[in-house]
C-alpha cells in the first residue's frame, strides 16, 4: 500500500512539473521589419512592424538616413511615427527605419533591410484640374483652386484667360497672374479660365481648369435687334479669322454674314450658325480662306453682321486692310 502512494506521489510530481509555465519575455523579433513606398523626394514611406513573439503590445519607430550602400546610419531628429516624408536632404541616400516591440517585461529593437537610393523629386504632375470659385459676372471675383499635384509643389503661379463661348479659342488676359480675377466689362460674352502652374525644385508642370460659364453683363441686356461688336480681325497666312461679341436678349442661335469685298470685285458672303446662343451675349471666332479674286495686292474689307430667326439683322461692322 505504502509502495503504491509513493509511486503516485512521482507520477504527480511529474505531472506538476510539466505544468510550470514558461517564463515571461520581452518581444522577440522573428521577421525583420519592412518599409512601403517609393524612394523619392515627396513619396511616404511606411513601416512594416515584421514579425514578432512574446505578444508585443505597442510599437515605436526611429527612422534613421544612411549612405547610398546602406551603411553609416543616423537617427532623423523627430521621425519617429509609422510614415516617413522623404526630403530634399533624403537625396542619394538610403533609408532604414528601427522598430521598437514592447510588452510588460521590456523591449526589443529590430531594424529593416535599407531602401533603394532616394531619387530626388520630379517636377510637380497634375492629377485633378484646378477648378474656379465664383459667378462669372462683371463686378463678381473669381478665385482659382489648384488642383491636386504629384511631387509637392513648392509654389503655384497663375495666368487667366478668355475663351470664345464655344471654348475653341483661348486668349492670355493681359496681367491677369493672381489667383483671384475681378471679371470686367471686357469679359462679357467670353468664357473664363485659368491656367495653374506648379513649381518645386526640379521644375514645373501646367494644368488647365475647365472654362467657366459665359460672363453676363451686371445690367439686363435688351434690344431690338441683335447687337455686334467687332474685337479683331488677322490673317494667319492666308487665312482670316474674325473674333466679335454678339448680343441679344434672345437667347436663340443666330445665322453670322461674313462679307469679303475689294474695289473692282463681286463681293462674296459666308454664313455661319452658332453653336451656342448669346446668353445674352457671346463671343465667336470664324475663319475662312478668301476666293483668289480676294487675294494679293491691295484694299480688301471683312464686313459682318448677324441675323436673328425672326429676320432682324444687326448693324454691320467691318475692318479694311490695305496689303502689300
Amino acid at each position: 500500500m505504502n509502495i503504491r502512494l509513493l509511486g503516485l506521489g512521482a507520477v504527480l510530481g511529474a505531472a506538476f512539473v510539466w505544468a510550470v509555465p514558461a517564463m515571461a519575455a520581452p518581444p522577440a523579433n522573428t521577421a525583420a521589419p519592412t518599409i512601403t513606398g517609393t524612394a523619392r523626394v515627396g513619396e511616404t514611406l511606411t513601416a512594416q512592424n515584421g514579425t514578432w513573439s512574446n505578444s508585443p503590445t505597442a510599437f515605436q519607430y526611429q527612422w534613421q538616413r544612411c549612405n547610398a550602400s546602406g551603411a553609416a546610419c543616423t537617427n532623423v531628429s523627430g521621425a519617429v511615427q509609422r510614415t516617413y516624408l522623404l526630403t530634399p536632404g533624403d537625396a542619394g541616400r538610403t533609408m532604414r527605419v528601427r522598430v521598437t516591440g514592447i510588452n510588460a517585461e521590456g523591449a526589443t529593437n529590430a531594424r529593416s533591410a535599407p531602401t533603394a537610393v532616394v531619387t530626388p523629386s520630379a517636377a510637380p504632375r497634375n492629377t485633378a484640374r484646378p477648378t474656379i470659385a465664383g459667378d462669372p459676372e462683371v463686378g463678381q471675383e473669381l478665385t482659382a483652386e489648384d488642383g491636386t499635384w504629384t511631387n509637392t509643389p513648392t509654389s503655384f503661379g497663375y495666368q487667366w484667360q478668355r475663351c470664345d463661348i464655344d471654348a475653341i479659342s483661348c486668349i492670355v488676359v493681359a496681367g491677369a497672374t493672381g489667383k483671384t480675377y475681378g471679371v470686367r466689362a471686357a469679359d462679357v460674352g467670353f468664357r473664363l479660365r485659368v491656367e495653374v502652374t506648379a513649381r518645386n525644385a526640379n521644375g514645373a508642370g501646367s494644368a488647365l481648369s475647365i472654362p467657366s460659364g459665359i460672363v453676363v453683363p451686371s445690367v439686363p441686356v435688351t434690344n431690338a435687334r441683335p447687337t455686334l461688336r467687332l474685337i479683331s480681325v488677322r490673317f494667319l497666312g492666308a487665312r482670316v479669322y474674325a473674333r466679335f461679341r454678339i448680343c441679344d436678349d434672345s437667347p436663340r442661335n443666330l445665322t453670322i454674314l461674313a462679307t469679303d469685298s475689294r474695289p473692282g470685285r463681286v463681293s462674296q458672303t459666308r454664313r455661319f450658325t452658332t453653336r451656342i446662343a448669346p446668353n445674352p451675349c457671346g463671343v465667336y471666332t470664324r475663319s475662312w480662306v478668301p476666293a483668289v479674286r480676294f487675294r494679293g495686292k491691295g484694299r480688301y474689307t471683312v464686313t459682318i453682321a448677324v441675323r436673328d430667326t425672326s429676320g432682324r439683322t444687326s448693324a454691320p461692322v467691318r475692318k479694311s486692310f490695305n496689303r502689300r
